[in-house]
């Protein structure tokens, strides 16, 4: 935090709880100052979905007896208009605002009004749909201190203004102080706040966010060690991160609490066309302790032996997103109102692929933090996004990759990019002990088809492993900085990676050749689900273009997938042979054709269909 607004925060009093008490948490986790901060509104975030625009402005801890009331205007016609009033919340000090039958084909400057302060001003974009390209930036790995953490961030700040993306996506691990969340958060937004006031932001808590080193949610109950399932902080402390950091999002799917009456986020954003689910992929996942047997490693998340034989850690009781985000899944992934591409946001990506740990560069075969594990959660989950040929952007492992996953064999599932840390706290490296299934064979090590520590199969295209770079200050530049940039190409279906190390400017032409060994990467929104036919289905002909297809198996009324394709002529491509039913339309599946039977060649019939 900048040494002029400091804020002296007398530590929290948790009162924690007893082992599985109670439903609800009512430890204080207020943070309260004992000095009077230099101004009140320290940032604000907002995003606009459906027409309803949320925002939430965070503040400086207030002293007992100040306003808590706030207002939010808008300029419209030339004039400041009042359009919604809050109050800040005596724990999180954030006021929430949600404005239904929102104008998202306008730009709004707004104002924050509280008290006698001067205003606090951003402005809320349009949304974007004119745009033939979305672009997104995206970030992880906010480090405070070691990793270069302490080296001014301005320069991402500055990039990210001159490259002006449509949205910001950050991943998690925005806060690393795992007892002081409030004060940090503060230290986030004076940082990071002029990129953040004038454009949506996408905004998930990670482990350290919420007080942990890893976290296995365990869907919410208390744990004394995290590895046994559960968090470690009282379910107010959570919440509270919670709120200041999501609170800003569109309604969360469902929302039910977990146990002890912890939120959830879960959600979706559409950004001009470009469909992002929000996901929650540590909330749910089990407990790991106990699944590998003793002696194979130091503790009980790390394997560190080999010889051991990883279906058996593939427990049936054991879940990843749980049944209920799946269910968000399947739904979001259906539903194309509006929407071009998709493209599923969150904490880590569905694999094991680092194997070197900390500057020592400790070898671990499996570490159970990873989303590798649990197998079958971790495949329901990526069937689950390649059902709609879902992109996947993700952050945490403080190591930079591009995974095209494999399910049932390698590549037959969608693209990741796991972006790299803003500043990076614990140096991770891609190197396996094991030669690479098929190797890539580009000049560069370690790229090609791989078991991960799992026996899941991926495909690593390219890795951001640490080395001596030559560039100053060495501590920060050596652990591979940076951030993420992706294009999202609505005429094309192009999706283009970039990952841009710090202090080099993205925007100069002349700094092209000084991405991130194996970016800039460039692929399509059909290549995220490159899953072999084995048969397929008349050609379609529609009267209209890039209508909404959805294929159903006539077999067990599952839907195979669902896509909206470019152009107006498509061939259905299906995993068995049998009897299928297409749905299609321009933006709702009011047009069914039953009874299409899967033939090996393509191109056997070609059916037009009238919308």
């Amino acid at each position: 935090m900048k040494k002029t607004t400091i804020i002296s925060i007398i530590m929290f009093a948790l009162i924690l709880l007893l082992l599985d008490a109670c439903a609800s948490d009512k430890s204080n986790v207020v943070e309260k100052p004992d000095i009077p901060a230099e101004k009140n509104i320290c940032f604000a975030l907002y995003t606009v979905n459906n027409n309803i625009m949320k925002m939430s402005a965070q503040f400086y801890p207030r002293h007992e007896g100040q306003s808590t009331k706030v207002r939010l205007d808008i300029k419209k016609n030339g004039k400041w208009k009042k359009i919604a009033a809050s109050r800040i919340d005596p724990v999180a000090w954030n006021a929430v605002f949600k404005v239904r039958s929102w104008d998202s084909s306008k730009d709004y400057k707004y104002r924050i009004l509280y008290d006698n302060d001067p205003p606090y001003s951003g402005i809320i974009r349009h949304d974007p749909v004119e745009k033939d390209v979305i672009v997104a930036a995206a970030f992880t790995g906010n480090s405070p201190g070691p990793g270069g953490g302490k080296v001014s961030k301005q320069d991402v700040v500055e990039y990210i203004n001159k490259i002006d993306p449509d949205v910001l996506l950050f991943t998690g691990d925005q806060v690393y102080d795992h007892n002081r969340h409030t004060e940090h958060w503060l230290e986030f937004g004076e940082t990071f706040g002029e990129m953040i006031k004038t454009r949506p932001v996408i905004c998930l808590p990670d482990d350290h966010d919420v007080g942990h080193g890893n976290l296995w949610g365990a869907n919410g109950v208390a744990c004394k060690k995290d590895w046994d399932g559960g968090y470690l902080k009282p379910a107010s402390y959570v919440n509270m991160v919670q709120r200041q950091q999501t609170s800003h999002m569109p309604d969360p799917f469902d929302a039910t609490p977990v146990e002890r009456g912890i939120t959830v986020y879960y959600t979706s954003v559409n950004v001009g066309g470009i469909d992002f689910a929000i996901i929650e992929d540590r909330k749910f996942k089990s407990g790991c302790n106990g699944v590998a047997p003793k002696g194979f490693g130091p503790r009980p998340d790390h394997i560190d032996k080999p010889g051991y034989d990883p279906k058996t850690f593939d427990l049936p009781d054991k879940k990843l997103l749980g049944d209920r985000q799946l269910e968000f899944l399947d739904q979001w992934g259906q539903d194309w109102k509006g929407t071009v591409i998709k493209c599923v946001v969150s904490q880590t990506v569905f694999s094991m692929t680092s194997n070197y740990h900390s500057k020592n560069k400790i070898f671990y075969y499996a570490d159970f933090d990873s989303n590798g594990w649990p197998q079958t959660g971790r495949n329901k989950a990526i069937e689950a996004m390649r059902k709609c040929y879902a992109f996947h952007i993700c952050g945490d492992q403080h190591l930079s990759t591009i995974v095209h996953y494999g399910v049932d064999d390698w590549r037959d599932s969608n693209y990741s990019f796991c972006v790299p840390s803003i500043a990076n706290l614990y140096p991770r490296w891609w190197a396996p002990k094991e030669k690479a299934v098929k190797a890539i064979n580009d000049g560069r090590e370690h790229t090609g088809d791989y078991y991960d520590g799992f026996g899941n199969k991926i495909t690593v295209l390219a890795h951001t492993n640490p080395v001596k770079t030559g560039r100053q200050p060495a501590e920060l530049h050596d652990r591979m900085p940076g951030f993420g940039i992706v294009s999202f190409d609505k005429t094309t279906r192009d999706i283009k990676l970039e990952c841009w190390p710090r202090k080099i400017d993205p925007t100069d032409p002349a700094n092209a050749k000084h991405q991130y060994t194996g970016w800039p990467r460039t692929i399509n929104q059909i290549d995220n689900y490159n899953r072999k036919a084995a048969g397929y289905l008349p050609t379609l002909s529609f009267n209209k273009p890039d209508p909404i297809v959805q294929v159903i198996d006539e077999s067990n009324n599952e839907v195979v997938y669902t896509l909206r394709i470019k152009g107006n002529i498509f061939t259905p491509k299906v995993f068995k042979k049998g009897l299928y039913t297409v749905k299609a339309g321009s933006n709702k599946l009011n047009k069914k054709i039953k009874g299409l039977t899967a033939m090996e060649s393509q191109n056997y019939e070609t059916i037009n269909v009238k919308l």
